[in-house]
This record gives C-alpha cells, structure tokens and sequence, in this order.
C-alpha cells in the first residue's frame, strides 16, 4: 500500500497542479495573444492527458488494494470513509469530462469558454483531492462516529467530513501539490533554458513554473506551521515523533537532524537549539511539550523514520523558499533571464520538491502508526490475513514499472512547442 500510495501521490499532485498552470498560461495568451504562450498551453494540455491517464489507472488499483489489503478497515468503516470517497468519485468524473472538453475544444470553442473549461478541470482535481484528504483526516482525528455492534457509524456526518484535521491537512497538501508542480515545470525548463539559453518557449515556461511556485512556497511554510501547531495539539504523539522529543519537558529544544533511537531515547548526531521547540508549538519559549514517555510505548510510532522523514520535509520546504527568493530577486519576478547558476539550481530544486512531498506524506502515515483509524483500529487488526502477499507485491510493482516506463515513452514523444499560432481573429487554428 505504501508504494502504490508513493507511486499515486505523485500523479494526484500533478493532476491538482498542472490544470492550474494550464490556466494561467491560456489566461496570459488571452490577454497578451503570444503565440508562445499558446504552444505552451498546447502541450502542457498533452502532458496533463497522460498524466491523467496514469493516475486514473494508480488510483483504480489503490481502490482494489483498499479491499484486498484492509478487509477489517472498510468493514468498519467503510459507511463512513465511503461518503468522502463517493464525493471523489463525482469530482473525478466531473474533471473527466473537462478534460476531453478541454482536449477537444481548442479549435471549436470560443477562446474564454475553453479558459473556462481549463478552470473547471483545475477546481474539480482539487476537490478530488480534497475529499481524499478528509478520509485521510478522519483515519488521523476519528470524529462524528458511535461504535455500534462492533462497527463504526457516522452519527454525525458533517463531523465526519470536516473532522478536527481536515483544514489544515487539506489546506497542507493542496499547496504541496502546487509547490511540487510549480517547481517541477521550473525544473524541466531550467534545464531546457541550460541547453538552449534563447529558447523562448522554455523561459517562458519557467517563468510560468516559478511564479506559481514562488506564491506557493511561502503560504506552505506557513500551513506547515499551522499544521506543526495543531499537532502539538491535537495529536501530541505524532508531534513527538516527528520531533523525536522523548521526555516531556517544558522549554523544549528543536532537535535537527541525528538519527532517533528509539530503544535509548535519543538522537545522535542531532542539533539541539534551546527553547525553540516550546517557542515554536505554543508561541510560549518555556512551554511544556508533551514527549513520548506520556503515551504508552505500544503506541509509538516509529521514530526514526517519522523524524528522520519531517526534517527532510522541513528542510527541502526551507531550501524551496530560498531557491524561490534568489528567482525572483535576480529575476524581479521573472522579467529577466535567470543565469546559468540559477538554472543549475532549478533543476535541482525539482527533486527537492520531490523529497519534500513524499517525506510530509511519510509523516502523516508513519506519525499516525499503530493506528489505521487513530484510537480507534491498529494496523494489525486492520490488514489482510491472506497468504502470498509477496507475490501480490510483485505484481503492482510490475505494474507501476511498466506505466512509469510508459510515462516516459509518450513524453519523449510529445512535440513540443509545435502547436499552431493562433488565427488573427484570435481563435486557435486547427491542432497541427
């Protein structure tokens, strides 16, 4: 389950993303009728249908899996977890047939309405991930339930959607998606600009990627901060363990790096700055926070991964905002060219936007361990007891390596930048 979800969570980012870059590009060629940004929006229209293609085959196979692999989860609680589910479903549809409209529309719609249609498709892709989230939020924080022979029913169905973690979660991972979109596109581009310093159509691009991403950064850092807090909160164990912070103590030290060590209950290697932990969760610099010797030692997640995953997180995130920073300082905001190092670091910053997704999932899913519904249902209670689960392994696996490897095929085979420019009249021409 945890390689399909890495695997997917890639494709759900970028399906939340790119409509949105997408959007933008199409809006500036409405408003500026630049023939590049037009070639742009063209093939980033044929990225987005194969990565919308993969991600709806990785989706449906995590459907199957959550049958397969977590019987007991979905008998007690699929009444609950199958609202926000089904609510994905119609989101998914919805952006389904943007997506075709959208395709297809280039040269037999108005220009704004096929815009229009290219917002549709941003709005629903998020909202599909949105809904996602909250089942996610719900297994983290279980609200809006009553224990009824032996089952979990939502009594309270608004609790259930919108329980005490959705808001941050949702507002965390929507933003990861455009950060990691953002600089991903800035990415590619940078490294076309390194081997074409005057192409046009890739300075274009990158100046696209990296005005989305530089919005973003800074708003992520900040739910990042909303979310540390909340956790500190609500899920003080998780918050812990990210923090490797074993004995409650009040002035609590921010511990950076190291590796925990969960029998000896410490972290060699660590950078301890005094205070900051206490300052950082409660605003209070000799506040106390909770460590792990307040929960039962059955109920630790484990630390050294879930540490070890929110410093990468962290420190990829902080490295984004100084990357997005030196753009738009040297670049005032895209109006110059970025030079070979601020390319160089680009293509770069692509991979730490990477890292930094992954490992913030790693810490929601590891943080929330033994549990699949916190308090509720452990993981061990909740898996599959069939046999020759490896076998069943290696089968996804394959799967994943043969649509990853198929990914790339196409993309090496898209055109780029070979759409037509658009009539004088300002509508499309023919696709070419």
């Amino acid at each position: 389950m945890g390689t399909s979800l890495a695997f997917h969570y890639v494709f759900a980012s970028l399906g939340v993303g790119l409509p949105l870059l997408l959007v933008v590009v199409e809006g500036r060629w409405l408003r500026s009728r630049d023939p590049i940004d037009y070639e742009i929006a063209r093939t980033w229209a044929r990225v987005m249908l194969l990565l919308f293609a993969i991600g709806a085959v990785s989706g449906t196979t995590l459907s199957f899996e959550l049958g397969l692999l977590w019987p007991q989860f979905m008998k007690q609680a699929g009444s609950i977890v199958g609202i926000p589910f089904s609510a994905e479903g119609f989101a998914f549809f919805i952006e389904a047939i943007f997506v075709g409209i959208y395709l297809y529309g280039w040269d037999k719609l108005a220009p704004r309405v096929h815009w229009l249609c290219g917002i549709a498709i941003a709005v629903s892709g998020a909202a599909s991930a949105v809904f996602v989230v909250a089942v996610n939020a719900w297994m983290n924080t279980p609200a809006g339930y009553a224990i009824v022979a032996g089952k979990l029913v939502a009594v309270d169905l608004r609790s259930a959607f919108f329980s005490p973690s959705f808001l941050t979660e949702a507002l965390h991972t929507t933003l990861a998606a455009y950060v990691f979109v953002g600089f991903a596109v800035a990415a590619v581009s940078a490294w076309q600009v390194l081997r074409n310093p005057g192409e046009r159509h890739a300075n274009a691009a990158l100046r696209i990627g990296m005005f989305v991403a530089a919005i973003a950064i800074p708003l992520q850092i900040i739910a990042g901060d909303l979310s540390a807090r909340f956790d500190a909160n609500v899920e003080p164990v998780k918050f812990a363990a990210a923090e490797a912070h074993f004995e409650t103590s009040r002035g609590a030290p921010l511990l950076i790096g190291g590796i925990a060590n969960q029998a000896t209950r410490s972290v060699p290697g660590a950078i301890a700055l005094p205070y900051l932990l206490s300052l950082l969760a409660f605003g209070n610099p000799n506040a106390e926070v909770r460590g792990l010797n307040a929960f039962p030692p059955h109920d630790e997640p484990p630390v050294a991964i879930v540490h070890s995953s929110f410093d990468v997180m962290v420190a990829s995130g902080s490295a984004l905002l100084l990357v997005a920073l030196w753009w738009a300082t040297a670049t005032r905001f895209g109006r110059r060219v970025t030079g070979p190092w601020l390319s160089r670091t680009l293509v770069v910053s692509g991979f730490l936007a990477f890292l930094a997704m992954e490992a913030g999932w790693f810490v929601t899913e590891f943080g929330r361990q033994p549990w699949v519904v916190h308090g509720l249902l452990r993981t061990s209670d909740a898996v599959t007891t069939a046999p020759a689960l490896d076998l069943a392994f290696y089968g996804f696996s394959a799967l994943y390596i043969f649509l990853g490897a198929t990914l790339a095929v196409l993309l090496a085979r898209i055109p780029y930048w070979s759409a037509p420019e658009p009539a004088r009249s300002g509508v499309p021409q023919a696709a070419a």
